[in-house]
């Protein structure tokens, strides 16, 4: 098989995963409170870390103290935030609604990025935020009756699903601050083993082994750990490597997609005509990113 559709195929397979992160994250929630679920979750991905590490010959990166600094917090935002807020929105929100959030990611770090660093963004970027904000607010307001109780608990839920999503654009942000840059691997070992130290002790609080054992969770939280984490990361890197950066940015459309459609079949949620245009808005968003950054390439490379 041609190298570039081995590489369309493992980052699409990651994205896959990604999407699937939304839904399993509903069963979790069901059982186990946020941070004892991130605990669990990089001290079954961390160990796997290491021993993949080990098997590559892989070593530990030299790092100066503000490095260190910018890890742990790197951690403390897109390892431990974004999954304890998105477990904790999909206590109240549709996974359907959730997946349509998941899906803004390369916008809403656009927008950081614009924020925090005083980028100027290009005309196709512009379009991208926009057509991903529009996306949001046409899958969260979209009940019927906005004063219900049901209702207002959605919103929250969507609240904090995108508070989830910023978690991550932080992360990604953060990442670029670094001095040394970090291979792919040791960093999703640091990232997880930091993940680990950061949420272990609010998760002692939650006192989780006094709640009834729900298989559920537990097998949800087993499956967050290995495939969308650990072979998520395998899948991507490798990927990446055969395919351009663009290109790969491009298999980010398939997160929303895969979420909702996920949702429908798994978990047997309604699906609206307002949750597939908020769909329809977020694919139209990653294109126009995408597509503006291709378009950018030659330019810089002249």
């Amino acid at each position: 098989m041609n190298s570039r559709y081995v590489g369309y195929l493992c980052c699409a397979l990651a994205m896959i995963g990604v999407g699937s992160t939304v839904v399993v994250s509903k069963s979790i929630a069901a059982g186990l409170p946020p941070f004892s679920a991130t605990a669990l979750r990089f001290a079954i991905a961390f160990p796997v870390f290491l021993l993949v590490m080990r098997l590559r010959g892989v070593r530990w990166p030299r790092l100066a103290r503000r490095d260190v600094l910018l890890l742990i917090a790197q951690a403390g935002a897109g390892s431990v935030g974004y999954t304890v807020f998105l477990i904790s929105g999909m206590k109240l929100a549709s996974a359907a609604d959730a997946g349509v959030i998941a899906g803004t990611l390369p916008a809403v770090s656009a927008l950081v990025a614009m924020l925090a660093l005083g980028e100027r963004p290009a005309p196709s970027l512009i379009g991208a935020i926009v057509l991903a904000t529009l996306g949001v607010l046409v899958c969260t307001v979209h009940v019927e009756d906005l004063a219900a109780p049901r209702a207002a608990s959605s919103l929250a839920g969507n609240a904090l699903v995108f508070a989830a999503i910023v978690c991550e654009a932080l992360f990604i942000l953060l990442n670029r601050k670094l001095r040394t840059p970090v291979a792919a691997l040791p960093l999703s070992a640091l990232m997880s083993g930091l993940g680990l130290a950061v949420a272990i002790v609010p998760a002692s609080f939650e006192q989780a082994w006094t709640l009834p054992f729900d298989p559920g969770a537990l097998a949800g939280v087993v499956y967050y750990a290995l495939v969308p984490t650990v072979g998520g990361f395998v899948l991507w890197y490798e990927g990446a490597a055969r395919i351009t950066g663009a290109e790969a940015g491009l298999m980010t459309a398939l997160v929303p997609i895969s979420a909702v459609a996920m949702a429908a079949l798994l978990l047997h949620e309604p699906v609206s005509g307002a949750q597939l245009a908020g769909v329809a808005c977020v694919l139209g968003a990653v294109l126009f990113a995408t597509v503006g950054h291709m378009r950018r390439m030659p330019r810089r490379s002249a």
